[in-house]
């Protein structure tokens, strides 16, 4: 995809026999919530150094003929809490817009607090799909005793937890790769999509991901001109990717991106390209396979 638009993004699925996009990680909340990060924002030259416009700042039902327009056949609508008693009430939401959007399936989010096994406990029995865990934000520390269990069962369960205790865009008091790592060493069962493939460390997320078989990449901004800005995939990208093609995902952070989504398709697109190895099949499982396989789809 050259200089692609969203208005191009049917036909290039199309011309290459893809059913369409699983995207693993969107953001769907509470308009009240929503509206605040969108706040939070408008103020990214303060927060992060650099404008970050929100592209598609629109309303709810606006943002879901967007996916549509675009081929998303399924997405997982993520919501994290930064605060204690935040996360039980947002998942009740997530729970329900997942029961009730179509293309979308039911998400959790939890906090280290006391009663956060009780109600993960009963969201993966009310058909939670995915779990979105935000270290950066929530500003805890994912190694909390008051999470050990719930790592336990979201392990037991095999639900994708998508993970962001990456550095990017600015580090967090207990954000990146070694530290997330510690979680995995006590869980090596857990099936966790280090979100953004762990920007910027993406090494240190590769090795985790060799290390832990559950551990899969999202591709959320990375390799878009904005990102590599920031944060420049190594050199040795694609060559590692082709060591563990079924376990990157499309991710793509929509709503909350300052460009297209075409995009995000395009640097993927590149990526396939660029080493004989990957190709048609490393694009379709990106795009379409993985993401079905772990929100259980198939």
């Amino acid at each position: 995809m050259t200089e692609p638009t969203d208005a191009d993004v049917p036909a290039w699925l199309a011309a290459r026999d893809l059913p369409g996009l699983v995207d693993i990680h969107v953001h769907f909340m509470p308009d009240r919530v929503l509206r605040k990060v969108w706040d939070f924002f408008d103020d990214a030259s303060r927060h992060y150094g650099m404008p970050w416009p929100v592209e598609y700042r629109v309303d709810e039902q606006a943002r879901l003929d967007i996916l549509r327009g675009l081929g998303v056949h399924t997405f997982a609508p993520l919501v994290y809490a930064h605060k204690p008693g935040m996360a039980q009430w947002l998942t009740e939401w997530a729970l329900e817009f997942g029961r009730t959007t179509p293309g979308a399936v039911p998400t959790l989010t939890f906090y280290p607090e006391p009663g956060a096994a009780r109600y993960v406990t009963d969201a993966l029995d009310a058909g939670a799909r995915c779990a979105k865990v935000h270290v950066q934000v929530g500003g805890y520390d994912p190694r909390d005793p008051l999470l050990d269990e719930v790592w336990g069962l979201l392990a037991d369960a095999q639900l994708p937890a998508v993970v962001h205790c990456g550095d990017g865009p600015i580090p967090g008091e207990y954000t990146g790769m070694g530290l997330f790592g510690e979680v995995l060493a006590r869980h090596p069962r857990l099936v966790a999509v280090i979100a953004h493939a762990g920007m910027p460390d993406f090494t240190g997320a590769l090795e985790l991901a060799d290390r832990y078989p559950g551990v899969h990449l999202d591709t959320t901004m990375v390799g878009t001109p904005f990102a590599e800005r920031m944060s420049p995939v190594p050199a040795d990208w694609t060559a590692r990717l082709a060591d563990l093609a079924d376990r990157v995902v499309l991710g793509s952070d929509f709503p909350n991106i300052p460009y297209a989504y075409a995009e995000q398709l395009a640097a993927i697109d590149g990526w396939a390209r660029a080493d004989d190895r990957l190709g048609a099949a490393f694009l379709r499982a990106v795009l379409y396979d993985t993401g079905a396989r772990l929100l259980r789809l198939t």
